[in-house]
This record gives structure tokens, C-alpha cells and sequence, in this order.
């Protein structure tokens, strides 16, 4: 049988955050915190999506300056309602940006540099926007361990669909893993680089509230449930309820670790 094709398309702002935006919400300034960059200047987060890091920046660190970054117009649209004027949005992409060389301060991206085609480019083009002496972070989730919505539904979608092995994140995102991001980092010539785990949990009310927002359509796993024919969408919702550690109130623990990344800018 011919491998199943997703698409990882993210358009619909809204779907997303009852998918994934309300963790990167909380995700966010636990990153910011990690990261540890001065208040009172330039930032530029990259593939700034629906606009979670981008608040946390303008909540916790006080810029001068924020601008964001998106290629998807959806995401943006929610991301202006969202910020309401507070940062600089503009549509475009993570390698190349309108921007002049070291005009920020800060570059971070949040759960973003696996979805851009050439990462190594983007981080080159973080680079040559960023002033010296700046800091470039960024943070992904932890598809092949840890991320555990999200690595206990493709575990047991290659039990019910073995085609879905071809679709698991953990797999084909190998970027997403602490040596990866390292190297990533250092051959883009920064300093100092250092990775570190960033856990939440990410507790769902009950199983509709973990389960519902599959069925969005945005994102990788959300996409591939929607493309279910037959009696293989219901098969795997059964089996993901009898999977799942759900407590005597129905509410469903569950860690969401991130790899986080930063690097300093010397030259």
C-alpha cells in the first residue's frame, strides 16, 4: 500500500490553538525564563505563529522593539487580534527576512525551526540580523520522547495503521533532539551554546478535550486523523482511550518536555 501523504500546512490560527497553542502558551515565558536575556530590548521571534512567545516577550521582558515573523496568513491574523499592536508583524519566512544587518537584539523562534525547510539557512540569516554580543534561542518539542500528547497518539497510531509510522514526528523530525539543535547552533558559529529540557503539564479536562482537537486539521497528526477512511478514525480513538492514564475524574496528565536551545553571537 502507497504511504499516506499529510500535509503540514498550519493556516487556521484557531484550530491550532485548541491543538497545540494553549501548551506553547504556557511553554513560552518557561522558555524566556530559561533563556534569560536582558529586559529593554530588540527582539525578533521568528515563525511567531498564533503569537504565544511574542506575548510573553512583551509581558515579561519589556522590549523596546518586538517583531514577528510568519509565513502562514491565518496565523497572523490571529496573532494581530491576539497582540493587538504590540509587535511588528510581517509575513515571510525564517531565511529570508526584511530586516538589516544587527537591527535586534534577541532572536528566538518557538516551535518552528523543524517546520522550515533549511534550518541551517535560517539560523544564518538569525545571525546576520542579529547585532553582536546579541543571543539566538529557540525551543521544540519533544517529538521522539517526552512530548507525551503527542508520542503516545503516534504510538498507538502505528498499532491500529502501520502507515502511520511514516507520518510520526518523532521520526521524521530528527532535528528535534539535543545533539541536533546543538550542532545546528554551533556550525552557525555561536557561542556558548547550551540545550536544556523545559517540562509542563499539559492536564486535559477529559478524553473529548484531549481528542477533539485532532480532528482541526491543522498540523501533522491532527491532519492525518481527518485523512482516516473506513473504520480506522474510530478504531483509533478507542484505542487512544484505553492508552491513556486517566484519573478517577476523567482529567488526563500528561508531560509536554520541549528541547530548548541558545546561543551567543560573537564576531
Amino acid at each position: 500500500m502507497k504511504p499516506k501523504q499529510v500535509s503540514d500546512t498550519w493556516e487556521r490560527g484557531d484550530p491550532y490553538e485548541r491543538y497545540i497553542g494553549r501548551w506553547s502558551r504556557k511553554l513560552a515565558p518557561l522558555f524566556l525564563s530559561w533563556f534569560d536575556y536582558p529586559s529593554g530590548q530588540r527582539w525578533l521571534d521568528v515563525g511567531c505563529g498564533t503569537g504565544a512567545l511574542s506575548a510573553a516577550i512583551v509581558d515579561h521582558r519589556s522590549p523596546t522593539m518586538v517583531v514577528g515573523v510568519e509565513p502562514s496568513r491565518g496565523f497572523l491574523h490571529v496573532a494581530k487580534g491576539y497582540l493587538a499592536g504590540r509587535v511588528m508583524l510581517f509575513q515571510g519566512t525564517g531565511t529570508a527576512m526584511a530586516l538589516e544587518p544587527g537591527s535586534v537584539d534577541a532572536v528566538v523562534s518557538g516551535l518552528a525551526l523543524n517546520f522550515i525547510p533549511d534550518p541551517r539557512r535560517a539560523l544564518f540569516e538569525m545571525v546576520r540580523v542579529s547585532h553582536p554580543g546579541g543571543a539566538i534561542g529557540a525551543y521544540v518539542w519533544d517529538y521522539a520522547g517526552k512530548m507525551e500528547p503527542l508520542r503516545l497518539f503516534w504510538d498507538v497510531a502505528v498499532e491500529v495503521d502501520s502507515n502511520a509510522a511514516n507520518l510520526d514526528e518523532g521520526l521524521r523530525f530528527p532535528l528535534c533532539q539535543p545533539e541536533a539543535l546543538k550542532a545546528l547552533f554551533v556550525d552557525a558559529g555561536l557561542q556558548a551554546v547550551e540545550v536544556e529540557a523545559i517540562d509542563l503539564l499539559a492536564t486535559f479536562v477529559d478524553f473529548e478535550d484531549y481528542w477533539q482537537p485532532f480532528l482541526g486539521g491543522q498540523g501533522p497528526a491532527p491532519a492525518y486523523v481527518m485523512s482516516l477512511g473506513g473504520d480506522l478514525r474510530p478504531r483509533l480513538r478507542d484505542r487512544l482511550l484505553e492508552h491513556l492514564p486517566i484519573r478517577q475524574d476523567g482529567s488526563i496528565p500528561l508531560l509536554a518536555r520541549a528541547w530548548a536551545v541558545r546561543g551567543t553571537i560573537v564576531y
